[in-house]
C-alpha cells in the first residue's frame, strides 16, 4: 500500500518555501508547487483513463488549504463515478475562449499604444515615463481595467476634475495623453464614437480654459548686481554639492543637467561637455562651450571610484534635485542671520534658486552685453526660431558661445578677482 502523505495544517502550508512539490495530505495527491521565485499554487495529480494529469487548482494563498482539498475530493469523486475532468475542463476553457471575446481595457490600449508610437513619440525614455507616470497615478485607478468602449466624458470628468485647478499643466497633460489612447483605440476598431476626452466642443464647455487658471510662477533669480556677491560666498563653501551649484551657475544648465553629468560626456581638451538627446529637456543632444573657468572647477575636481558621475551624491549615486536647492537655501539663511537680505529676487522678493540661475544670466546677456538673443537662447538650449528657421539652421554657434560664457564667467568672478 502506498504511503499516505502527513496531513499538514494551514500554518504548516504557509511557512513553506522551499522550491519543488509539497505533498500537503488530507486528499491523495494534492501538492503545493513553489516555484524558484517564491511564487506558490496548488496541484492535484490524477489517474484519469490510465493516464496520469496534473490538474492546476489555483495560487496560493488566493486558495486556501480547505478550498484546495475541498477542489481534490470533488475531482476524485467524479473520476470515480466514471466521469473525465481533465476533459471537462479543456473543453470549458475552449467554450469560454469562443463565447466572451478578449475586451480590451484602457491599460490595454495604452499599452499597445507605447508600443505601436514607440518610434515616433517614446523614443526618449523620459518622455515615456513621464506619460506612463502620470497615467497610472490619475487615471487608471478610475478606467484603467475598464473596456476601452465604455470610457465617457463623465469617467474623463472623474479623473480630470479634482485636479484641473490645482495641478493644472498636469491635468492638461494628462488630458492630452487619455484623448490620443481613446483615439488609438477608435482607430484600431476597440471604441466607436466621438473622443470623450477631446478638448474643443466637448470638454471646453465643461472645464475652465487652463490659460484662465494656471498661474505661471518664475523661478526666484539673482538680480544682477548680486550674482558675483552670491558666487563670491558660494566659493566658500565645501563640499560636492556646492561645486555642482557652482558648475550650474558658470554653464546656465538645468539642475537635472549638472547631476546626470558623466565624465564621458566631457572634452576637457576641447573644452566642451555634450549632454545626449535622452537627457534633455527637448530631446536633443546639446554642446557646452565650456568657459576657463569651468575647465578649472572641472579639472580640480576629483573622481570618485566605481561611477562615472561628475557630481554624485554621497552614495555614489546622482544627487537629488533637494541637494542643490539646500545649499542656496542654507546661504539664505546664513544672510538672514546676519541681518542682510539676501539674495532674493528683484521682482518677487522670493529667495533666488538654482533654476533662476539660468534666468539671470539670460538677464545679463540682454542688460550688460552685445551678445545676439539667439545666441543666450542657444546656450539655455531653448529653440530658437520656427521650425523653418531650425530646419536651415545648420550650427550651434558653439566658438561665438564659448566667447560669451567666458564673458559670463568673468562677471561672476569679478568680486573675487578684485
Amino acid at each position: 500500500m502506498a504511503r499516505r502523505a502527513k496531513e499538514l495544517g494551514a500554518l504548516q502550508v504557509k511557512r513553506i518555501t522551499t522550491a519543488g512539490m509539497h505533498a500537503v495530505g488530507g486528499v491523495d495527491g494534492l501538492y503545493l508547487n513553489v516555484t524558484p521565485s517564491g511564487t506558490k499554487s496548488w496541484i492535484l495529480r490524477l489517474t484519469v483513463a490510465g493516464k496520469r494529469h496534473e490538474l492546476g487548482l489555483g495560487p496560493y494563498p488566493e486558495v486556501s488549504l480547505a478550498d484546495a482539498r475541498d477542489e481534490g475530493v470533488r475531482l476524485r469523486q467524479q473520476v470515480r463515478a466514471g466521469e473525465n475532468p481533465v476533459n471537462d475542463r479543456a473543453a470549458a476553457r475552449a467554450a469560454a475562449r469562443i463565447a466572451v471575446p478578449a475586451v480590451m481595457t484602457f491599460s490595454d490600449a495604452f499599452a499597445r499604444y507605447m508600443s505601436s508610437m514607440r518610434d515616433k513619440e517614446f523614443n526618449n525614455a523620459k518622455h515615456a515615463a513621464q506619460w506612463r507616470s502620470t497615467l497610472e497615478t490619475y487615471a487608471f485607478p478610475i478606467i484603467g481595467s475598464m473596456p476601452v468602449g465604455q470610457v465617457d466624458r463623465t469617467h474623463v470628468l472623474q479623473i480630470l476634475e479634482p485636479i484641473w485647478s490645482t495641478k493644472t499643466v498636469t491635468a492638461k497633460r494628462l488630458r492630452g495623453r487619455i484623448e490620443n489612447v481613446l483615439a488609438w483605440a477608435t482607430v484600431a476598431g476597440h471604441r466607436e464614437g466621438d473622443n470623450p476626452a477631446a478638448w474643443k466642443g466637448n470638454l471646453q464647455q465643461l472645464l475652465p480654459a487652463p490659460s484662465k487658471i494656471a498661474k505661471t510662477t518664475h523661478h526666484g533669480a539673482l538680480a544682477l548686481d548680486d550674482a558675483p556677491k552670491w558666487y563670491s560666498s558660494l566659493l566658500k563653501r565645501g563640499g560636492v554639492a556646492p561645486l555642482a551649484l557652482q558648475f550650474l551657475a558658470l554653464t546656465a544648465a538645468r539642475s537635472g543637467e549638472i547631476r546626470g553629468a558623466l565624465w564621458r560626456e566631457i572634452d576637457l581638451a576641447a573644452g566642451v561637455w555634450t549632454i545626449p538627446a535622452d537627457r534633455m529637456k527637448m530631446d536633443r543632444e546639446h554642446r557646452v562651450a565650456l568657459s576657463p573657468a569651468a575647465l578649472a572647477l572641472l579639472v580640480e575636481l576629483p573622481r570618485q571610484l566605481g561611477t562615472d558621475l561628475v557630481f554624485p551624491g554621497k552614495s555614489g549615486k546622482q544627487m537629488s534635485d533637494m541637494t542643490l536647492s539646500a545649499v542656496m537655501k542654507r546661504m539664505q539663511k546664513t544672510e538672514e542671520e546676519a541681518g542682510r537680505r539676501g539674495w532674493l529676487d528683484p521682482k518677487s522678493e522670493r529667495p533666488a534658486v538654482p533654476h533662476g540661475l539660468r534666468s539671470t544670466f539670460r538677464d545679463w546677456v540682454a542688460e550688460r552685453t552685445g551678445y545676439p538673443a539667439d545666441m543666450a537662447e542657444i546656450a539655455l538650449a531653448h529653440r530658437v526660431g520656427s521650425s523653418v528657421e531650425q530646419a536651415y539652421r545648420r550650427g550651434d554657434m558653439l566658438e561665438k558661445r564659448r566667447e560669451m560664457m567666458q564673458a559670463w564667467g568673468d562677471f561672476l568672478l569679478k568680486d573675487v578677482r578684485r
